[in-house]
């Protein structure tokens, strides 16, 4: 069990990677937001947002970056789950950034 100073540091670390993360999304019209994190378990949710939501490599930068680098860096994350914001209109996200649409129909 952890004390309420080692979750204080864990949650800090992570929100000090997550920031460090977004530029490179938000470079193409996305972002990236925390949504949950356990950090008791390891297991942390996020979400990719923005022109994302219409990019056709979206899952690759959640798990062969996002989840990659989270694992690597923070040796207490066992699971990153993630998704993408799909509230936004298809045209309004391609206008956003450079993500290859890909139909849903």
């Amino acid at each position: 069990m952890l004390t309420d100073e080692q979750r204080a540091q864990r949650l800090a670390d992570l929100n000090s990677l997550i920031e460090m993360m977004r530029p490179a999304v938000q470079a193409d019209g996305g972002d990236l937001a925390l949504v949950s994190a356990d950090v008791e378990i390891g297991v942390v949710e996020v979400v990719l947002q923005g022109s994302c939501s219409s990019c056709a490599i979206s899952a690759t930068t959640l798990q062969a970056g996002v989840e990659r680098i989270l694992k690597d860096r923070l040796d207490w994350v066992t699971e990153v789950q993630g998704g993408v914001d799909e509230s936004v209109d298809w045209e309004d996200s391609f206008a956003m950034g450079r993500g290859g649409y890909v139909p849903k129909f």
